[in-house]
């Protein structure tokens, strides 16, 4: 009985010590090592995800991409029928061509008017000299009074005739004044018109706005789209990150800045993705819901609300090990360095992302209304 009562003794001082060791190494490494680190495995992929939407209504006839296909930006992924859109063009090309012709008349009517003012500037003056070589005749007795009438009658006469004239030239120039054939508005609206027509003939070929991966593709061919609807989704794998949601008591030594290691479920523990913390979200996924909660009540229980911090990934570890959207993340974010900032107060100078893919090379109808201009003016 005293051997194992002396054998349980040493058993309960070697447990007392076992847990007196792990515990000094748990503090060792805490200290050390453990407080400086926060991980989640409430981490997911994210992404841009770009939709493809017509510009103009239209049917559709061709479908160059399916899901899973990889596109550059720029290539053509859908085609409408572009019938509508070149008759409308042919009309506006039509349209400029009579505008150009009729304010041409309209100059050349202004031109007429003018000569006809100057006719009868001449005929007044030549009324104006009979008439005082007549009134000097009458002192002399050498005409009739009636001959003298006659002659103020024609002053009156041209003066009237004149200043009809002058009328007529004055709205002629008002519909061309200050103008030349090619910036006269009535030609310019039309102008206006042919760009626009040409742009919708253009739109029929609906164009990647990204490089990436078709998901999601909803069009079919024979469709009837319009602006604002969803043909497909295109995923640029290339511009990724990772949305990590912390709990609040894990915030307070993570800043902007600090390195992150991060590791996915689809390669396992052995690849190893590094980052860094591009921004901690401006409030808790609960709020920006779609029923945010109301906590004013009498039965309010509390919950741990988690906030979302963005982590910047390695673009060259993504391409080695490409991931997917929407992926589980397990992230671990080294809080040693505190000397970035919470929030980020660093107003960006150059678009985040951009597309080159909307700009118009109108060249073509820049030549083409060149042309009728010639042609016609």
């Amino acid at each position: 009985m005293e051997d194992n009562g002396v054998k349980r003794k040493h058993m309960l001082l070697g447990l007392g010590s076992l847990f007196l060791v792990a515990g000094i190494a748990y503090s060792i490494y805490w200290f050390s090592y453990g407080q400086y680190y926060q991980d989640t495995d409430d981490a997911y992929v994210s992404g841009n995800l770009v939709q493809l939407m017509p510009q103009i209504t239209g049917n559709v006839v061709s479908v160059y991409a399916d899901d899973t296909s990889w596109v550059k930006a720029g290539q053509t992924l859908v085609t409408l029928d572009g019938t509508d859109a070149q008759l409308a063009l042919q009309n506006a090309q039509t349209e400029l061509a009579e505008t150009v012709r009729s304010v041409k008349q309209l100059y050349a009517a202004a031109g007429e008017l003018r000569s006809v003012v100057n006719e009868k500037q001449t005929v007044l003056e030549k009324a104006k000299a009979d008439l005082d070589r007549r009134n000097r005749l009458i002192l002399q007795h050498a005409i009739s009074k009636e001959e003298l009438q006659h002659s103020k009658d024609n002053v009156a006469i041209a003066e009237s005739s004149l200043a009809s004239a002058e009328h007529k030239l004055e709205a002629a120039l008002s519909a061309v004044e200050n103008t030349t054939l090619a910036t006269h508005p009535a030609v310019l609206k039309a102008e206006t018109r042919v760009r626009q027509a040409w742009l919708d003939t253009v739109r029929t070929s609906i164009k990647a706005p990204a490089t990436g991966y078709i998901a999601k593709r909803s069009v079919q061919i024979g469709q009837r789209v319009s602006p604002g609807s969803t043909l497909m989704v295109i995923v640029p794998l290339n511009e990724i990150w990772v949305e990590a949601n912390f709990k609040e008591d894990q915030l307070r030594h993570i800043r902007i800045g600090q390195p992150a290691t991060l590791t996915s479920d689809i390669y396992g523990r052995t690849i190893v993705f590094h980052g860094k913390v591009a921004g901690l979200g401006a409030g808790t996924g609960s709020v920006f819901s779609l029923l945010p909660p109301q906590n004013a009540t009498g039965n309010w229980i509390k919950v741990i609300q988690r906030l979302p911090v963005r982590i910047r990934l390695d673009a060259n570890e993504v391409a080695q090990h490409p991931l997917r959207i929407g992926l589980s993340m397990v992230a671990k974010v080294d809080t040693h360095d505190e000397s970035g900032t919470v929030l980020s107060r660093v107003q960006p100078d150059e678009p985040v992302y951009s597309t080159s893919v909307f700009e118009n090379r109108n060249g073509e109808v820049e030549r083409m209304i060149a042309q009728i201009l010639q042609d016609n003016g």
